[in-house]
């Protein structure tokens, strides 16, 4: 195919901890998604992107980085990555590596000269603010785990910034030496064969140097379990200066070729952000938004406003879509009833296959994989920890994954687990449902391969037909390609002349007989 080879791409998403442990500590490591290369690769995906593995003190699993250009000790050496990348790419398949650069661990040797005078030469790599005249914080921003966004350090005698733990401060954005040291670490993985990024909260990657009181944010009918969500996130994040920048990464990864960086935009405003981070060709390639982590439902309006959002015209970008990750509870618990799971689960793929955009597939989404209910005392995520029991834990996402029904600790490893395996996810393991030919792992197999055949399904155009309560219809179109793609998102059966006009099925799930769609199916074909 003539496209380059992200464009449409289908990209594996690894939480390198609760993928499979190689050496029976409980904690997944590289040798261990070395491993397990020749079952990722037989999904029929492009590209994984492996969250962050490098040197932490593992206050947020990783996204708290104390050296990037070392891989921590749990997961491995950096010899072990190198022959993660040669054994991948032997397989035909690119890594993608989660570079963190809104802000650092605490412990990063950044951050230790930064804290340590005023006058030092990374003085201003940090945001650092005078208290107010009563002492308070320089103003009213809320972190997102909870509490302001600013915590106080005697050695400069200022607050620094924090729109997470105040174990991860705030990186200066704005800074031009900081750009060029994020730009020399994206470089030492590009030099190491790695194909591109995954860029973490890049939206906070810039805040208002004013620091502007951020306003009140109206009620929007949902709880509020954090002073976080009482405020428009105007200020903190979100400046128009991270364009700039990321014309300066578009300008290291050409220099490559042929290599691949994705935005993570989250917040409210992710459609207008993500446009800006992909506008044109000069900046990046690609962006995702938390537009279906956000969704209370899956329903036919909510795909259709968020795909529509995204014309096929020139200058605006290329999405990515995701229904889940490692920050949000697995899709089947959020979108659907227990009773439902089987044939929602294999709706939900055949859906997401369909979709205008690259799309992201969660370690475990591939098995059907429900949400983990973890005891308190079991929980490791620190922002559940804090607002329990009031949020479900991204712990319930990030559980082991399941590889063998009736090995212990479901043959994610000998040890026990960072985090109890799920007693749920036992008859769902990689090796039960690679015995079932109708297994969800099957049908996910069936339909990546159909998007991968298809150049309308990788970079045509989409155009809506008809959405009702529950019927989701849409055409993709390449070239002389034209396929329809009809959804029931709903337990009842529904009444439709679409199926009329499909004279080549491609793939399907549910019954679609005599101009009826049974409940929760779904069909691709040509017409």
């Amino acid at each position: 195919m003539s496209e380059p080879w992200w464009h449409g791409a289908t990209i594996y998403q690894i939480y390198p901890r609760s993928f499979s442990d190689s050496n029976g500590d409980g904690i997944g490591d590289l040798p261990g998604i070395t491993a397990r290369l020749d079952y990722i690769a037989s999904l029929g995906v492009d590209a994984i992107w492996i969250s962050p593995f490098f040197k932490s003190p593992q206050a947020d699993y990783g996204y708290d980085v104390s050296d990037y250009l070392d891989i921590d000790p749990q997961f491995g050496t950096l010899p072990d990555f190198e022959t993660l990348i040669e054994r991948a790419h032997g397989l035909g398949l690119r890594i993608l590596v989660d570079l963190v650069w809104a802000h650092t661990s605490d412990q990063h040797e950044w951050f230790a000269a930064s804290r340590a005078s005023r006058t030092n030469p990374k003085a201003d790599w940090y945001v650092w603010a005078d208290a107010k005249a009563d002492g308070t914080p320089p103003n009213n921003w809320q972190s997102v785990f909870g509490g302001p966004a600013w915590t106080w350090d005697a050695r400069r005698g200022q607050y620094y910034m924090h729109n997470f733990l105040s174990a991860q401060p705030q990186l200066n954005g704005h800074s031009a030496e900081v750009q060029d040291a994020l730009l020399t670490i994206a470089r030492f993985w590009l030099d190491r064969g790695v194909d591109g990024f995954r860029l973490d909260a890049l939206n906070y990657m810039m805040h208002d140097p004013a620091l502007t009181d951020n306003p009140a944010a109206p009620e929007d009918g949902r709880r509020r379990s954090r002073p976080y969500d009482f405020q428009r996130h105007q200020y903190n994040q979100s400046h128009p200066d991270i364009p700039a920048f990321l014309e300066r990464v578009r300008q290291l990864l050409d220099k490559y070729g042929n290599r691949f960086a994705v935005a993570e935009v989250g917040g409210a405003d992710t459609d207008r952000e993500m446009k800006l981070f992909t506008a044109d060709s000069n900046r990046l390639q690609s962006a995702y938004g938390f537009d279906f982590f956000y969704a209370r439902k899956l329903t036919p309006s909510v795909v259709r406003s968020v795909l529509e959002k995204w014309p096929d015209r020139p200058g605006t970008g290329w999405p990515s879509w995701a229904f889940e990750n490692h920050d949000v509870p697995r899709a089947l618990s959020r979108w659907s009833e227990q009773k439902y799971f089987t044939q929602f689960g294999r709706l939900k793929a055949l859906l997401l296959a369909s979709l205008r955009g690259n799309i992201f597939l969660y370690n475990g989404e591939e098995l059907g994989l429900p949400h983990s209910d973890l005891a308190f005392e079991d929980l490791r995520d620190p922002e559940a920890i804090a607002n329990w029991p009031l949020t479900l834990s991204r712990d319930g996402a990030r559980t082991p994954m399941p590889w063998q029904e009736d090995a212990p600790n479901l043959g994610f490893s000998d040890a026990r687990p960072w985090l109890p395996a799920c007693p749920e996810h036992r008859p769902l393991s990689v090796e039960t449902q690679e015995r079932a030919s109708d297994s969800l792992l099957a049908f996910t197999r069936s339909a990546l391969a159909v998007r991968r055949a298809s150049a309308a399904l990788r970079w045509g155009r989409i155009e809506f037909i008809e959405t009702t309560d529950s019927l989701l219809a849409f055409e993709r179109q390449h070239k002389d390609e034209r396929l329809l793609c009809v959804f029931n998102i709903g337990p009842e059966t529904l009444q439709t002349s679409l199926a009329e006009v499909a004279h080549e099925p491609l793939l399907a799930t549910g019954a679609a007989e005599g101009g009826q769609l049974g409940p929760f199916a779904g069909f691709i074909a040509r017409v």
